[in-house]
């Protein structure tokens, strides 16, 4: 039997994780990375069970991730002026067990590097940029910019929010700016001396914006501060600049722990916040996109990086759901893509509504949102659905429905 030819465009999250995957599984794909080395980018990520189950538990890398991460210990609604704790969701033992396993927070590099580790040299190449792909013979070629040109059976894009790949399955650029813009930073905990509860997640709320911040290893604390823009953004620009502080001027009168959090780093660069429609077919021909090129989320919900081991997972199980020699991908991707759909669109449609919800003026609507998040029932309505979901759950069944599908 011929070995297919599997390549992986991307090293982030979801690259590596379906790459991991396939190759414990008897597979051999080659990931293809633009970067020349695997470095911090979107500084770090919050792992929630949904995802931290399948690097726990599939991977195997349990272990280096309790070491170089910090355990969220429950999720706390703010009012951001006075600080006043609205909503109290979950202690860290609670979560666990309500979940199954445990919630995150790592320095992005680190799990990176965590995964590239598991993973391996071999296969993963570095330095290489996609220029464009010729899906219109006996293979798909994708064409690099250093000159090389690389055949493939199967192509999957994990190559981000920005995604070349996803541009030739819809045809044009569809990346669609949300309202919002944000600042990011990371503060050592040492300089934190007025934050409460310093070992959640916590949503600082107010009108026109919001501060989400959690721990994460080394003792430091990663925040993403969130404003409504008022007037026009830089036509389809991820990224602006600004003064250095333009971000504490902005949030002038929020509590003195938002402000020692976000006044520890130069604002400079605004980072827009950017989203991607609900595709009704995430496959071209040989192609086939996973996490951010397939649903690019905005950070609300902290999923997108959650999201994408989902789909790495559920992808990697229908592959590997019948003939391991590529004879009858386009049904395992066609189920890939009914397993996955509606649970993405929902993830999708939750995260840019969420920012309404956070930046409520003040008010009889806002009064009545507090009411939801400090009620004894917020957890079940409004998170259990994403931190509970077992992606693989039937996944025995997924032969079953692969063969219904023909």
């Amino acid at each position: 039997m011929t070995t297919p030819r599997i390549v992986i465009v991307g090293a982030g999250i979801g690259g590596l994780t379906l790459a991991i995957e396939l190759r414990r599984r008897g597979l051999e794909p080659q990931v293809y990375e633009q970067a020349e080395e695997l470095r911090e980018v979107g500084a770090a990520v919050a792992l929630s069970a949904n995802a931290t189950r399948f690097l726990r538990d599939r991977l195997g890398v349990g272990d280096a991730m309790a070491e170089s991460s910090a355990v969220v210990d429950g999720l706390i609604f703010r009012d951001g002026r006075s600080g006043e704790a609205i909503g109290r969701l979950l202690s860290g033992e609670e979560y666990h067990r309500r979940c199954g396993a445990p919630y995150y927070g790592i320095h992005r590099a680190d799990l990176q590097q965590i995964l590239s580790g598991r993973l391996g040299a071999e296969g993963l190449h570095l330095g290489k940029r996609l220029v464009s792909v010729d899906d219109s013979g006996a293979a798909a070629r994708l064409h690099f910019a250093d000159g090389e040109v690389v055949e493939a059976d199967l192509v999957i894009g994990a190559d981000g929010a920005r995604s070349l790949l996803r541009t030739h399955v819809v045809g044009y650029d569809d990346a669609r700016f949300s309202g919002s813009f944000g600042w990011r930073g990371i503060v050592p905990r040492a300089h934190l001396d007025l934050l409460p509860d310093p070992e959640a997640i916590q949503f600082w709320m107010g009108p026109s914006g919001h501060l989400l911040h959690y721990p994460i290893g080394n003792g430091d604390h990663n925040f993403l501060l969130v404003k409504r823009l008022k007037g026009p953004w830089p036509q389809q620009a991820w990224l602006d600049s600004g003064a250095d502080d333009e971000h504490v001027r902005a949030f002038a009168g929020w509590h003195p722990a938002v402000l020692q959090m976000i006044g520890a780093v130069p604002g400079g660069d605004k980072w827009g916040l950017f989203q991607r429609p609900p595709l009704h077919s995430w496959s071209k021909g040989r192609i086939t996109l996973l996490g951010d090129a397939a649903h690019a989320l905005v950070p609300h919900h902290g999923q997108g990086a959650n999201q994408s081991i989902e789909d790495a997972i559920v992808l990697a199980d229908c592959l590997l759901s019948g003939p391991a020699d590529g004879n009858d991908w386009d049904t395992a991707r066609r189920v890939y893509q009914e397993r996955r759909l509606e649970r993405t669109r929902k993830v999708q449609i939750a995260s840019i509504t969420t920012a309404d919800v956070l930046h409520l003026p003040d008010g009889p609507r806002a009064d009545a949102r507090n009411v939801r998040l400090g009620g004894p029932r917020a957890w079940d309505r409004h998170l259990a659905w994403i931190h509970e979901f077992v992606a693989d759950a039937g996944s025995g069944a997924v032969a079953a429905l692969a063969g219904s599908a023909r």
